[in-house]
């Protein structure tokens, strides 16, 4: 390490389960990067659904892998970008100084500095701010996985119809995006609102499935449906897809034990022996679409779209935002 490093840095932290009101500042020392990691000084934070279901624990099935009693890691905030300043014995591809963006596995953005193997950095590049590039990693990337899991993009239909679910939140905003950008005719349901926003992202047409339910519409109108917001019966997304056509779950929502299990199992069963699937999308990270990622948002093809950046002093607050639903595209917290 620099002496420009300081011994302790701020962390938001939450040692028990529970709401966003229950987090607290603390100091704590600065993480030594280890063998293969480097150190991040923290520049921005994009908070994600996911965020508050590990603050939550919820559902209760995830326990046993983050926390049975308590959060193993107390520190929410998994997309960040940052700053490389100190990097660990054998790191390769990492340089100190270098700008770049991560998905952090479980948490560690809430505070000033954070310790991320080098293998699952990507460097930022030039045309974007921290706060923009943070959007990316598991947003982005859910989108993009999720249109690889319906074939959007993938196959010989000339122009795919895509119906997606949910258009107006984090990972909708970018499936609106990358689902026009290769050649669908895009349908998306969202509040109105938030319409003229997702129409001038690249949807089609948008409708609002709370007053404009979907069993109006014809049988086999879809050749892929990216759901985001959940709670529309299984049944009726298959009847909406054409023959040969995919469902995409990205929604996990579900009971307060099992979560989205039991849709994903009813979702398998649905599918089998049917011309029209229904799958389950279990997004990792994956360091080569995020480099694809900020290559479209540098050259302008997709926008990170954020509602409201917080400053690192209301981190709470934005993690509150998330709990409260609704948001449209991103929440931000900047940098300590």
């Amino acid at each position: 390490m620099t002496d420009t490093i300081p011994d302790t840095m701020p962390v938001w932290r939450r040692d028990s389960y529970g709401a966003a009101d229950g987090t607290r500042l603390e100091q704590t020392p600065v993480p030594t990067p280890g063998r293969g990691q480097v150190l991040l000084r923290i520049r921005a934070t994009a908070l994600n659904a996911g965020d508050v279901r590990l603050m939550l624990g919820d559902p209760l099935l995830v326990r046993p892998f983050v926390g049975l009693t308590r959060p193993k890691n107390p520190v929410r905030g998994m997309d960040v970008a940052g700053t490389v300043v100190a990097v660990g014995p054998d790191v390769v591809g990492a340089e100190v100084g270098e700008e770049v963006i991560v998905e952090l596995p479980g948490g560690g953005g809430l505070a000033g500095y954070a310790c991320v193997a080098a293998s699952r950095v990507v460097s930022m590049g030039r045309g974007l701010e921290p706060e923009s590039a943070a959007c990316l990693p598991i947003a982005g990337g859910t989108a993009w996985q999720a249109l690889d899991v319906a074939g959007v993009g993938l196959t010989d239909r000339a122009t795919p119809r895509v119906l997606i679910i949910g258009a107006s939140g984090g990972v909708g905003v970018f499936a609106v995006q990358l689902a026009a950008l290769r050649g669908a005719e895009v349908w998306a349901s969202c509040g109105d609102r938030n319409a003229p926003l997702i129409e001038a992202l690249g949807a089609t047409r948008t409708l609002d499935h709370r007053t404009e339910p979907l069993e109006d519409l014809p049988a086999g109108r879809f050749d892929a449906i990216i759901d985001i917001a959940g709670g529309i019966p299984l049944r009726q997304l298959q009847r909406l897809l054409a023959p040969g056509g995919t469902a995409a779950l990205v929604t996990g929502d579900g009971g307060h034990v099992m979560g989205p299990v039991p849709r994903m199992l009813k979702a398998a069963f649905l599918s089998i022996g049917s011309p029209r699937r229904i799958r389950s999308v279990a997004a990792v990270n994956r360091p080569e679409v995020l480099r694809k990622l900020l290559a479209l948002a540098a050259e302008g093809r997709i926008v990170p779209v954020i509602e409201r950046e917080y400053p690192f002093a209301e981190a709470p607050a934005a993690l509150a935002h998330i709990e409260a639903g609704h948001t449209v595209g991103k929440i931000v917290v900047r940098g300590a």
